[in-house]
């Protein structure tokens, strides 16, 4: 209710004046005219002739004024986008493209639509970071480039519906987000111009999958392609070795399990999976008393934790190596409670060496209040918006200040190399390039038979509680 109050205030603002929400001042927040500014001036009434006039007919009434405001908690200002600067929003009722007309001579623009769940009540807040991040990349390298932003729901018709229409309206199509809606776009025969997709259908890159139409390019964020990298990352540091592989019933860590083992076996090297029991959320006690007795008596090469940032920091409490815990902390209560390894007549090995792979799950980020010391030594692979803040690449684009979800701050980035990978197909509809992105090292081919994207993120090691990049 209070948005919506918010939005009626800004449009009745826009029509006196200017928007003064200060949503509109962040990237991606805009506010529509309350009518049209290229009207034509009446004509003068000729001298009194023997016979009036007939009448005009009465124009149509304009629709009421729209703001759409949308921004990350705590974004940095950025200059608005002004109405006829090539940015429309369209909510899924045909174009309103407020494109300005290209000067005498010059070439046509890029008309590039974004489609993404703006109406959705799950995927609502992921669809507003990423066309921020879209927004704040297309403000810096505009490009001769008008972009439509199509506001969609969750259902796989409505969506189709929007996309029919920008396929007729628009060049580019970056979009949709959910996987569902990628997966029906993908199986349709729609697909006729370049499509940029945020996520990936189900089943993609897996032996067997259908593959997507020689126009539609997926690029979304994979937490399981982190898991191959670092099998990848792991075979080349520990040449040889065995894996144990650590994960909960969680479906996501289950199929994170499963691309780490499946690339480590294209290695040809062993690994062991174990699921571990997660009430509410923690690890089981007894289970993790007898993880612990088992890694000293059979240590394998490495670990790695297909688990969230807490559950691996509760792991390296039960594996005593050492790392202080706080009794206060629910996190860290299963370890203190942890009894002695029994007396053995020889010591013990020592589990403080013992690797440990992950992926971007493990670093919260920085609104995250849990303490990351007892990671230290832990690698893992994320993006370089997240690892590299002084990266020229990264430091070009404006961030979010606070946010309290790192996953929405990698949404974001996923919004500006979107954008990037978008607008250098739409400069050069064929070949292959790469791209030295904010999500990672992008390499893309495109418009010569089946596309390709490859991104290799950043790796880094916990040090002093924050994740530092380093080379493998």
């Amino acid at each position: 209710m209070n948005s919506v109050k918010l939005s009626l205030l800004c449009a009745v603002a826009a029509l006196m004046s200017a928007c003064s929400t200060p949503f509109c001042n962040a990237p991606g927040g805009l506010c529509a005219p309350g009518s049209s500014n290229t009207s034509v001036a009446p004509a003068a009434l000729p001298p009194p002739a023997p016979a009036p006039l007939p009448k005009p007919p009465p124009e149509p009434t304009p629709p009421p004024a729209e703001t759409f405001a949308v921004t990350l908690p705590g974004m940095a200002p950025a200059a608005p986008p002004r109405a006829g600067a090539g940015l429309t929003v369209t909510p899924d009722q045909g174009p309103v493209r407020m494109a300005e007309a290209p000067a005498a001579g010059s070439a046509a623009p890029i008309r590039m639509a974004l489609l993404l769940p703006l109406r959705s009540e799950t995927l609502g807040l992921a669809a507003s970071s990423v066309r921020a991040g879209f927004l704040a990349a297309w403000e810096r390298d505009r490009d001769n480039i008008t972009v439509d932003v199509i506001e969609t729901g969750d259902v796989a018709q409505d969506v189709l519906a929007s996309y029919a229409r920008a396929q007729q309206q628009d060049d580019i199509i970056v979009g949709p987000l959910a996987r569902s809606a990628v997966a029906a776009i993908a199986a349709s025969p729609l697909v006729q111009k370049p499509t940029v997709a945020l996520n990936y259908p189900d089943g993609h890159g897996l032996p067997g999958a259908a593959p997507l139409p020689p126009q539609m390019l997926a690029m979304g964020l994979s937490i399981e392609e982190e898991a191959r990298q670092a099998a990848q990352w792991a075979a080349a540091d520990q040449p040889g070795g065995s894996a144990l592989i650590l994960s909960t019933g969680t479906p996501w860590q289950r199929r994170v399990a499963a691309a780490f083992a499946a690339q480590w076996q294209r290695h040809g090297l062993p690994s062991k999976t174990i699921e571990l029991s997660a009430p509410d959320g923690y690890l089981s006690d007894p289970e993790l008393v007898q993880l612990r007795a088992r890694l000293r008596d059979d240590p394998p090469g490495l670990l790695f934790s297909a688990m969230s940032a807490d559950q691996t920091r509760q792991l390296r409490g039960a594996l005593g190596d050492g790392y202080s815990t706080e009794p206060t902390n629910p996190i860290f209560s299963t370890a203190d409670a942890l009894p002695p390894p029994p007396p053995a007549a020889t010591p013990a090995p020592s589990l403080r060496g013992l690797p440990i792979y992950g992926t971007s799950a493990l670093n919260p980020g920085s609104g995250s209040n849990s303490p990351t010391q007892e990671l230290d030594g832990v690698r893992l692979l994320d993006l370089p918006w997240q690892l590299q803040r002084d990266h020229p690449a990264v430091m070009v684009y404006p961030h979010p200040l606070q946010s309290n979800s790192a996953d929405i701050e990698r949404l974001y980035a996923l919004g500006i190399d979107a954008y990037r990978v978008a607008r250098e197909i739409g400069r050069h509809p064929a070949g292959r390039f790469q791209l030295d992105g904010v999500t990672g090292r992008l390499s893309v081919e495109f418009g010569d038979g089946a596309a390709s994207f490859e991104r290799t993120e950043q790796p880094a090691v916990y040090q002093n509680g924050v994740a530092r990049p380093v080379t493998p």
